[in-house]
């Protein structure tokens, strides 16, 4: 795969995406859209989630913020149910609240932790709510009750998560990437070194779930598949860098009918991906900020992503009067997330 080069760009919106309306006032911690329509919801820095209704008319899409709840302290993680009617919110206030946004009624809290909520899912096939902390736990909670239906110990706090029945990937702290079956939760199912060196930022478990994605803080993506006859498929690739410049893969997220994949990094750019011919499918002009979090809707055919200071830099690097937040919304040309056959060994890095 290429490495990733493009010159960085002034204009705040270089690939003349749509622009969501009144943005967080804060960084972007997460994106999701609904699974039934298109709905979006960002969760941020300014301990607000938000929800927008995305519309289209004819090419050109639009948004109309619809409602918003507060948390306490800024909310790093969000999920919806798969009714696509409610939304879960956690984060630093170690609580999730769930939100039955298109109904009004007021949020409930959920699931507790005893330090900040960063990863959440919601199960459908078990009816259970999968909550990851920084306090090296991840619970199983049935909503009908007030005490987890499970506590299972991780080796150290819950960076990333992604779930695709049976299939669940836990990245943690010290670069563990713990596999569940979630035929039986309650026990690990494999705990793997991750194959990059780094910190782990992201995971994403491969729509056909025989293995999973994971993105690395020194710009790079690790390919990895579970059963052991197909390790010969593995991988890694380099992206998100500039020269001697290398910068976060922040959020990796699978194409829902072509099962190609998006990598948005701090380096301000998105790029599209077919794992199984090794081939980058488009980059896209970089943005001159970060990406911290995207995401598809159901059908593929929106691309939402979030341009705002990331905090890599640290607080001394950001400046709260310049600072600006900005959710763009992308529509993809086929031949942007399409896989195409592989032309041959040299695309390899």
């Amino acid at each position: 795969m290429a490495t990733f080069g493009a010159a960085a760009n002034t204009n705040a919106n270089p690939n003349k995406s749509s622009e969501v309306a009144q943005p967080p006032s804060d960084s972007v911690s997460s994106l999701h859209f609904s699974p039934k329509a298109n709905f979006l919801v960002a969760t941020s820095w300014d301990n607000q989630v938000r929800c927008w209704e995305i519309t289209r008319n004819g090419t050109t899409l639009g948004s109309v913020p619809k409602a918003s709840i507060s948390h306490d302290q800024p909310v790093l993680c969000s999920a919806w149910k798969d009714d696509g009617q409610t939304v879960f919110s956690g984060g630093c206030d170690k609580q999730v609240k769930m939100w039955p946004l298109l109904s009004g009624s007021q949020p409930v809290t959920v699931a507790a932790h005893d330090a900040p909520i960063k990863e959440i899912a919601w199960i459908p096939e078990l009816n259970l709510l999968a909550t990851g902390s920084w306090d090296k736990t991840l619970k199983y909670w049935d909503l009908r009750q007030n005490n987890p239906a499970h506590t299972q110990q991780l080796p150290d706090r819950c960076y990333a998560m992604s779930v695709r029945h049976p299939l669940m990937v836990v990245g943690t702290a010290d670069r563990n990437l713990i596999v569940f079956n979630l035929q039986q939760p309650q026990a690990e199912f494999k705990r793997i070194a991750s194959p990059l060196k780094y910190q782990t930022r992201c995971v994403a478990a491969f729509p056909d779930q025989q293995g999973f994605l994971v993105g690395s803080i020194e710009g790079r993506v690790g390919v990895h598949h579970l059963d052991d006859a197909q390790q010969s498929k593995n991988f890694t690739f380099k992206c998100h860098r500039d020269g001697t410049e290398i910068y976060s893969v922040n959020s990796l997220n699978f194409h829902p009918v072509h099962h190609t994949f998006a990598t948005a990094g701090s380096d301000g750019a998105f790029n599209f991906w077919d794992k199984d011919s090794k081939q980058r499918l488009k980059a896209m002009s970089r943005c001159p900020h970060p990406i911290p979090s995207s995401a598809f809707n159901n059908d593929g055919s929106i691309y939402a992503y979030s341009v705002c200071y990331d905090w890599s830099k640290g607080a001394e690097n950001h400046n709260p009067q310049t600072a600006k937040t900005y959710i763009y919304l992308h529509s993809p040309q086929e031949s942007e997330v399409k896989g195409k056959p592989r032309v041959g060994a040299s695309g390899r890095r």
